[in-house]
């Protein structure tokens, strides 16, 4: 993984995925693939789950101080915006 990617693993429907997030510029794009040697694919609306995946993720980097604590902020924006019943 690169220095701006969260990645998780998680199952769907009994369907084990695994999901990654890279950081550019301003904004978080989502991939996600079900198998090690299958082809990254590019996830335009990803769910809520994985949205707090993100959060979690963006939390700890932050505490080890990979990531400045902004991020945080911003990532909660993106959330709220996209899912206005989250509660954060």
């Amino acid at each position: 993984m690169a220095k701006g990617e969260i990645s998780w693993k998680t199952k769907v429907e009994g369907v084990r995925r695994e999901v990654y997030a890279h950081h550019v510029g301003n904004r978080w794009v989502f991939f996600v693939r079900e198998r090690k040697f299958d082809e990254w694919q590019k996830l335009d609306n990803p769910p809520i789950e994985d949205w707090m995946e993100l959060l979690d993720g963006v939390k700890r980097r932050i505490a080890r101080r990979l990531l400045r604590p902004e991020e945080e902020v911003r990532v909660k924006e993106l959330i709220l915006e996209r899912f206005p019943e989250a509660s954060l």
